[in-house]
């Protein structure tokens, strides 16, 4: 049996899309077991460079067979569009390959209405406004709307109905207007004729592949920190970041789990409001987000950066039981005389090596206590074992894997899939010829 959970272990973006593309490789199946179309994972396969928000990204590789997990929610229409765009870009044979659980649940429009809405009220939370949270909020309150539902006309209608009363005086009173359950079942109609065929009892499906010895990947969105039980509460995300989360959106016990690796920076990233303590608004938090691209894939926006959080790292292998690192964007700290990691906080009851998220709660409660590493200025693009990286780059890696008590799989030193150093394959035991 080999299953293998992917997790962010920062604030999301942390790479996973190259990271979940490299080893689906050696993967059958590749299951997104949370998330919606929020968040981006970018693949540079040769040349060009696509975004996949609700595909998992081993739907490039056309001998790996997809799911969308129970765990999900989905945009038809963005699922759609994305289906198509890949196919436009000589992608064939997708919807043959994908397998949609008819058991996740369906982002509408009135979802991501309700979204906009308060993201434009002064209780904004800066998410995405793509009707995530609003439909968790319908799942938790049995409002939601599954997409196996889309079999059935009449039943689908009765429950956007049932719906749309229970969200109508919140539309109301953020100015807005509320949809109508016919128009929206019509709109409904092209997108069913696509995703209906794709529909499984992916529980079912996942499980039987796992029994038959397939090799099976599990691919999270966002991060660790964003989690709902685990992250920076209330800005956060709506569903399970974390490992334990696999088991649950898949539908799989987590005794069929065998590895977890946590993906992290070489930095720190964050999008939208809240605490961020190692964050820089200097020309090194400048240099991080310029060369490193860090823009949201699918909003645009610039991200938050800042150094790397050594006690983070640590409570994101805690919270997820990592086996293994994979470390990404190594090559973006190239060019800085010196680079800067959080090893400890001093917070009001002393200094402490944990991550102090309950102390985050106040502002300016915790001060970062850093060490400082040297610097590099040679390329690592072409680096595909660890001795061929400068001296110092080496040292920060060993840094890392020492500070995080957790060894290092992976590096990255540039975005295509063959800028990369294996240390370790979870599907093989061994590292994997460069």
């Amino acid at each position: 049996m080999s299953c293998v959970v992917i997790v962010g272990a920062q604030w999301g973006d942390e790479g996973k899309g190259k990271i979940v593309d490299i080893y689906t490789e050696f993967a059958d199946v590749v299951v997104r077991y949370a998330g919606g179309p929020n968040a981006g994972h970018t693949l540079v396969v040769g040349d060009e460079k696509l975004v996949v928000r609700l595909l998992p990204s081993g739907i490039l590789r056309p001998q790996t067979r997809c799911v969308l997990g129970q765990g999900m929610v989905i945009d038809p229409a963005v699922l759609i569009g994305e289906i198509d765009e890949l196919v436009r870009r000589g992608h064939r044979g997708l919807e043959a390959r994908l397998a949609v659980s008819d058991r996740a649940h369906l982002i509408l429009p009135y979802h991501v209405l309700v979204d906009t809405l308060r993201e434009s009220s002064s209780a904004a939370l800066g998410t995405t406004k793509k009707g995530i949270g609003p439909a968790y909020e319908d799942k938790a309150r049995r409002t939601g709307i599954l997409a196996g539902d889309l079999r059935d006309s009449a039943r689908l209608r009765a429950k956007i109905e049932a719906a749309l009363d229970a969200w109508a005086p919140t539309i109301r009173a953020l100015g807005g207007e509320v949809p109508n359950a016919a128009e929206l079942v019509t709109a409904l109609e092209a997108a069913k004729t696509r995703i209906v065929p794709m529909l499984a009892h992916t529980s079912e499906l996942v499980d039987s592949a796992i029994r038959a010895g397939k090799r099976v990947m599990l691919e999270g969105a966002q991060g660790t920190l964003l989690d709902i039980d685990h992250g920076t509460y209330p800005f956060v995300t709506s569903s399970s970041a974390v490992a334990g989360g696999a088991s649950v959106g898949v539908g799989i016990g987590p005794s069929r789990i065998k590895t977890v690796i946590g993906i992290t920076k070489a930095y720190a990233t964050r999008v939208g409001a809240g605490p961020f303590p190692t964050e820089l608004g200097d020309a090194d938090g400048d240099h991080l987000r310029e060369v490193g691209a860090e823009f949201g894939s699918v909003t645009g926006r610039p991200r938050r950066t800042g150094w790397l959080d050594l006690p983070a790292l640590r409570y994101a292998a805690r919270v997820n039981g990592i086996d293994g690192l994979a470390l990404t964007k190594l090559d973006v700290l190239t060019g800085l005389s010196r680079i800067r990691v959080c090893v400890a906080y001093d917070t009001p009851s002393g200094r402490t090596r944990d991550f102090p998220i309950d102390e985050l709660q106040t502002p300016n409660a915790v001060t970062p206590v850093y060490e400082e590493l040297p610097g590099w200025n040679d390329k690592l693009e072409t680096a595909r074992v660890l001795d061929e990286l400068p001296t110092a780059a080496r040292a920060y890696v060993r840094f890392l894997e020492e500070g995080a008590e957790v060894p290092v799989y992976l590096v990255s030193v540039g975005p295509r899939r063959t800028e990369t150093i294996m240390l370790h394959n979870p599907f093989v035991g061994r590292a994997a010829e460069p």
